[in-house]
């Protein structure tokens, strides 16, 4: 399916050059192989297409910057401390190992591997000369960061159309690496994708961030993952690769998971002045309905027939799950100041939403380790199970996040002073409140003025002004969940990831976790995994983040953009232009059974790519296979841009992801007894009636 160096020595011998570029040495002979101990970073992100590479910089330069300036801040004050003390008080205090007078908070900082793709011929241009260039030396600095110039096969971009993003990423992805004129590929391509996994290569969380709205990152995002997937899952599956040279085992299969993530932005929906048949919202949905159908042959279509090694290699998924951030929900940021939606500027909303998206990723790209100083007892008081808290690295998130995934997000000051902490009644602005926390988390997109933070959920449950209502009446109940827990959004969630990040030297009342958990359990009442991370170190502030998993799907936005696309590019003549297929949607979903011979009479079978494009699609189609024969000299992997085109099969399988997300519930636990109880019981017993 993709081109994958098999030459393990090869592919060490590319991850040497890459890291020798990262961490820049000057060597000597003794010192040449100490060089090679460096480790890559845990953490990748790959932004692709013009939105997803300025976000990608945009994070990349916020950890940056925050780990200078901790940095410096350190340094500052062991020089001030230095000044200040005499050297017997210094000896003393170093002994002693006495604490400092207002020190800086530590914060723990991870700088992530960072990989910018663009079809564009300009990329290097519009980054480097950028007005970051002018701000610091941000670029010059950061050496982890990578550009990955892929203008030899196209240079113009994709034309705001995914079909051809896809096919221009599966042309670069076939293409033999030593056959590049830019030699900086094959090295980048060792480390994406043919190296995942292996102990040579540490990354091990890949986040690939992207507009799903445009051509070029809707288009190339999930060709990349899914090469990264297919070289990792050929790993798995072939004996071949374990008959290696001695020396190299201990790079070869000392095998690790990995977790990646689309974090795929959504168009705007919501605004009265766009129509709903533009471009933005099509491309959108051929991207939500894609991934659907390959989670659902990954994840449920299990016939018995194609449980196979060879059968599972055709299956992969392109991440192990997307997380979903709205665009238009950013304009409400704006609103909580009196704005009006219609008024808000869209670089405005731009910003409030790379912003966003900023926090979510440096929360969890900083969450890679949890504290040691709460002990199993302090679990067991806040009624958590040790055994339900993780630490977030791969194969915990592998574990516990799949398909759609939402963001809940929300911040608070906490007090300095430790000892106002301990003694919760001193001071009441001391207090922590975790319940305004939690409802924070999952209100309406908001500025926190206190911390100059984007608070609120990713993806709206429902319309604004309808969820906007439940909360009010889930706020004024004393946080009844009756008002929220029956919409899809929360009743249909499989499974949650509750992120707490802590100052270091704040310490989290047992009772705070408690109600935390408590608010959970009523708003998430079916989820069949809930897992906790306490992070100590990672901000200045507490955070709560909860990764609300797989029913985002059945979200407003996100069945408006999916039908979007198939009315546009798949309904037949007779459907096109009524609301049957709307209503004919819901019922599919609702329906006991999936009436399938419907769906064949209402759409076509493949789409057409001419919906989006609005021009002679055969004129184009064999331009770019011509090019594909040109750069690909296998021509027995010819692969035709026909082949990329989603079929009404895709569509049947989407249709039925949505379906078992929506019938997703789970069985109470009910005590049973083999003796009987007087006076009734309300369990089972084999002593007595029931």
């Amino acid at each position: 399916m993709y081109f994958t160096e098999r030459d393990l020595d090869q592919i060490l011998s590319n991850l040497d050059h890459l890291r020798e570029s990262v961490f820049p040495r000057v060597f000597t002979d003794s010192q040449k192989e100490e060089g090679k101990q460096q480790f890559f970073p845990s953490v990748c992100l790959i932004g692709l297409g013009r939105c997803g590479s300025n976000i990608a910089l945009d994070v990349a330069e916020l950890v940056h910057s925050a780990r200078a300036y901790y940095l410096q801040e350190l340094d500052n004050e062991e020089r001030r401390t230095r000044e200040k003390e005499i050297g017997p008080m210094r000896w003393i205090r170093k002994s002693l190992n006495l604490p400092t007078s207002n020190t800086v908070k530590p914060v723990f900082l991870i700088e992530p591997m960072v990989m910018l793709g663009d079809l564009d011929k300009d990329i290097e241009g519009r980054i480097r000369f950028s007005r970051r260039a002018d701000e610091s030396t941000f670029l010059e600095d950061y050496n982890k960061m990578k550009i990955m110039d892929l203008s030899e096969v196209h240079a113009g971009g994709a034309g705001n159309a995914p079909i051809l993003g896809q096919y221009l990423a599966r042309i670069i992805l076939n293409k033999d690496t030593d056959h590049f004129s830019n030699e900086d590929w094959k090295f980048i391509h060792s480390y994406l994708i043919d190296s995942c996994g292996i102990k040579a290569n540490q990354s091990r969380l890949y986040f690939y961030i992207f507009s799903a709205g445009g051509g070029t990152g809707s288009g190339m995002a999930s060709e990349f993952g899914l090469a990264q997937q297919y070289s990792y899952m050929r790993k798995t599956f072939d004996p071949k690769l374990e008959d290696r040279e001695l020396e190299n085992r201990d790079h070869s299969f000392v095998f690790e998971p990995i977790f990646t993530s689309g974090i795929c932005i959504l168009p705007n929906i919501q605004d009265n002045r766009v129509e709903m048949s533009e471009a933005l919202h099509i491309n959108a949905g051929r991207l939500l309905c894609k991934y659907l159908a390959e989670e659902w042959d990954f994840s449920y279509n299990f016939d018995a027939d194609e449980t196979r090694d060879a059968d599972m290699m055709h299956r992969i998924r392109p991440w192990n799950a997307m997380m979903l951030i709205s665009n238009d929900i950013m304009r409400y940021a704006e609103q909580q100041d009196e704005g009006k939606i219609r008024d808000v500027d869209v670089n405005a909303m731009e910003k409030y939403a790379n912003q966003y998206i900023s926090q979510q990723i440096f929360n969890i790209l900083t969450a890679q380790a949890v504290t040691t100083d709460y002990d199993e007892d302090y679990f067991r008081r806040a009624g958590v199970d040790i055994g339900e808290t993780i630490r977030l690295d791969a194969n915990d998130l592998f574990m516990s996040l799949a398909g759609p995934v939402a963001v809940a997000y929300a911040e608070s000051v906490v007090p300095t002073d430790a000892h106002a902490t301990e003694i919760r009644s001193i001071n009441e602005d001391s207090r922590l409140d975790i319940d305004d926390l939690f409802f924070r988390s999952i209100d309406l997109p908001h500025f926190n003025k206190v911390t100059e933070a984007i608070e609120g959920v990713s993806l709206l449950p429902i319309e604004a002004s309808r969820y906007r209502q439940a909360l009010k009446q889930y706020k004024e109940s004393n946080y009844d969940a009756t008002h929220l827990k029956d919409l899809h959004f929360f009743k249909n969630c499989s499974s949650i990831v509750s992120i707490v990040s802590l100052p270091k030297d704040y310490k989290l009342s047992y009772m705070d976790l408690n109600r935390l958990k408590t608010h959970l359990n009523a708003l998430f009442p079916n989820t069949t995994l809930k897992r906790y991370a306490l992070v100590i170190g990672a901000s200045a502030n507490l955070s709560l983040t909860t990764l609300v998993v797989k029913s985002p799907c059945l979200s407003d936005d996100f069945l408006t953009l999916i039908l979007a696309y198939i009315k546009r590019c798949f309904a037949n003549d007779q459907t096109r232009y009524d609301e049957s297929l709307d209503e004919a949607m819901l019922d599919f979903i609702r329906s006991p059974e999936l009436d399938e011979e419907l769906v064949d009479s209402m759409l076509n079978e493949f789409e057409n790519p001419a919906k989006i494009l609005d021009t002679n699609w055969y004129a184009i189609k064999p331009m770019y296979e011509k090019k594909y024969r040109e750069m690909c000299h296998d021509q027995n992997n010819f692969v035709s841009i026909n082949d990329l085109r989603l079929s009404r099969g895709n569509v049947k399988k989407a249709i039925k992801y949505l379906r078992e997300i929506y019938r997703h519930r789970i069985s109470k636990t009910r005590m049973i007894s083999l003796n009987g109880e007087e006076g009734g019981n309300s369990g089972v017993s084999l002593s007595g009636d029931q």
